[in-house]
């Protein structure tokens, strides 16, 4: 009985990376009998969040809030309140409350990390939101022509290649609860999101790659469902992989989740009008480098293309349930 009370505990999950698709992704996982900690970019420049990342000297909020309100237990019209934008209110234009309501939390209760557990204690938020690290840092990338591009807004507009992108200041450190959360995973979940901007300046965070690397956990990758323009234009799933791997220097992952589900024609039109394009499945490449591929249908389309919560979120179950069955 001892042991199977040891296999039924909530597996504890680290899911790393920012941007709306690991939004999405966490609706599907809050409802699955895990314990979530998710570790969150703090790189963003543009918009609200680079406002009041200037104007207050604070990690910008966006990426944090969208992901509180993808796992808060709250209400649904506040959370569609904390959403809110607001659109020709002067000196309010282009925020959304959520951001003002951490920066308010920030200034109230002293720094920006009791901020969010303050606003995670009253939005019921099942689970842990962390950033990545407690302040905020400047991204740069070097371009395929040697040019270097500041700011995380600013590089998918410069019209070139990303050769590598990097961390300023290069010694950034990572919040302690971050790396004991990746020490104590049982799996630890990378993506989707933007490749360079998003996943990646996690991974450059000195200790919290030193850590991925040396866990013991399960490692999985989500990869995205479309190319991103001006980021990772004709990518497949491989340069993903291998984009990862030239930064941080370490194969990484046990498993690559990936969409095999057809695209209808005229979502792939309206999608190529903007630059993008369905990330194709390189699979030969990808299993002959080390890689368990988790092919599926794992798109919805609504609005825009979205990958399908409920059946990512159930592969990602099994897989993490499988490997702590293996282990016991």
């Amino acid at each position: 009985m001892q042991n199977r009370n040891k296999i039924l505990r909530r597996p504890k999950i680290v899911v790393i990376g920012g941007g709306t698709g690991l939004s999405v992704m966490l609706r599907g996982l809050k409802e699955k009998p895990l314990d979530i900690t998710a570790i969150v970019t703090v790189a963003d420049d543009g918009g609200s969040s680079g406002i009041l990342r200037n104007e207050l000297q604070i990690p910008p909020p966006g990426d944090i809030r969208n992901v509180l309100m993808a796992l808060a237990d709250a209400e649904p019209l506040l959370t569609e309140v904390l959403q809110y934008r607001f659109k020709s209110v002067p000196g309010l234009a282009g925020h959304s409350l959520g951001n003002l309501m951490l920066a308010a939390m920030t200034d109230i209760s002293g720094d920006f990390v009791t901020g969010i557990r303050e606003l995670s204690r009253v939005l019921a938020v099942r689970g842990r939101v962390l950033p990545a690290a407690g302040q905020a840092i400047v991204l740069k990338a070097e371009m395929a022509d040697g040019s270097v591009v500041t700011g995380e807004s600013m590089i998918p507009k410069a019209g070139q290649r990303i050769k590598r992108v990097f961390l300023e200041p290069t010694d950034v450190e990572p919040l302690e609860e971050a790396v004991e959360a990746i020490e104590q995973a049982d799996a630890i979940l990378i993506g989707p999101g933007s490749l360079y901007t998003s996943i990646i300046p996690n991974l450059l965070v000195p200790k919290l790659a030193t850590a991925i690397v040396e866990s013991e956990a399960v490692k999985l990758f989500v990869c995205n469902v479309m190319t991103q323009p001006g980021e990772t234009d004709n990518y497949s799933v491989g340069d993903h992989l291998d984009a990862i791997h030239a930064h941080i220097g370490h194969h990484l992952f046990d498993y690559v989740i990936v969409n095999d589900g057809e695209i209808p024609p005229q979502i792939e039109s309206k999608y190529a009008e903007k630059g993008a394009k369905a990330v194709h499945l390189d699979l030969d490449a990808v299993t002959e480098k080390g890689y368990n591929v988790i092919a599926d249908r794992l798109v919805l389309f609504r609005t825009f293309l979205r990958h399908d919560a409920e059946r990512l979120s159930h592969h990602i179950y099994k897989l993490v349930e499988n490997w702590m069955l293996r282990k016991r």
